[in-house]
C-alpha cells in the first residue's frame, strides 16, 4: 500500500498534516500485517502439531487480507469516527484480518480452543454463526483477538479478526458474495431464497462429513 493511496482520501488540512498522516497510516498498516503473521504462524504451527497426533491436516487454507483505506474510511464514515490512526485504532476491530478454511466442523473448535488457550491471545469479542446463523444462511466462527508484536523498543498489542470455517462454508459465502455484489445486476428475492436454501444443504454436508470422520476416526 503506497502513501499516495492514502492521501487521495484525506480531505482537508495543510501539506504537512497530510504526510505525517499518511506516514503514520501506513505504519499502523505495518503493525496490522506484523499481527496477522502473528496469528497465522499460531496456526501453521497448530496444523503442524496435529497433523502429527491425527495423522491429518486440520487446516486446509489459511487468506489473510489487510483493510483498505477506502473501506477503513467508509466504516469509520457509518460509526460517525474521524479518519485518524487514532479512529483506527481504537474503533475498528477487522483491519487485520485472517481466514481458516477447516476440512472438518470439528476442526473448527479444536482449532479455535487450542488458539485461545495460548497465554499470548486475549479474547475480545466470540461470534458463532454456526451454532447461529446469520438470516441469509451464512455460518462462521468470528473471534476478534489481540496478539502482542515485538517492535525493537516496545511490545505492542493488536486486533486482529479471525474466521474459522469449513470448506462447505467458505464455498456458500464465496459463491453468495460474488452473486450479491455483482455490478449491474438485481439480486432478488428468489435468489436470496435459493442461497438459504443451499446454504441448509451445505450445513448437511458438514453434518454426513463430520459423522463420517468420526467413523473413520474409530
Amino acid at each position: 500500500m503506497k502513501e499516495k493511496d492514502f492521501s487521495r482520501i484525506l480531505a482537508g488540512g495543510d501539506l504537512a498534516a497530510l504526510q505525517a498522516s499518511s506516514h503514520n497510516f501506513l505504519r499502523l498498516m505495518a503493525y496490522y500485517q506484523c499481527a496477522m503473521m502473528e496469528i497465522e504462524t499460531k496456526f501453521n504451527v497448530l496444523n503442524q502439531e496435529f497433523s502429527l497426533q491425527f495423522d491429518r491436516n486440520p487446516i486446509s487454507g489459511i487468506k489473510t487480507r489487510l483493510k483498505n483505506p477506502v473501506s477503513i474510511k467508509e466504516k469509520l464514515d457509518r460509526k460517525g469516527k474521524p479518519l485518524t490512526v487514532e479512529a483506527i485504532e481504537e474503533t475498528l476491530n477487522d483491519v487485520a484480518g485472517i481466514r481458516v478454511v477447516c476440512s472438518f466442523l470439528d476442526d473448527v473448535y479444536l482449532l479455535a480452543d487450542a488458539l485461545l488457550k495460548q497465554d499470548d491471545i486475549t479474547l475480545l469479542e466470540k461470534k458463532d454463526y454456526i451454532q447461529n446463523p446469520k438470516p441469509n444462511g451464512y455460518r462462521s466462527l468470528h473471534l476478534i483477538v489481540s496478539v502482542p508484536i515485538f517492535l525493537a523498543n516496545e511490545k505492542r498489542p493488536m486486533r486482529v479478526e479471525i474466521q474459522l470455517r469449513t470448506i462447505a462454508m467458505d464455498c456458500w459465502a464465496s459463491l453468495e458474495h460474488q452473486l450479491k455484489y455483482k455490478k449491474d445486476f438485481a439480486f432478488t428475492q428468489e435468489m436470496m431464497d435459493e442461497l438459504y436454501t443451499c446454504a441448509r444443504l451445505s450445513t448437511e454436508l458438514d453434518d454426513k462429513m463430520n459423522t463420517l470422520r468420526k467413523i473413520a476416526r474409530d
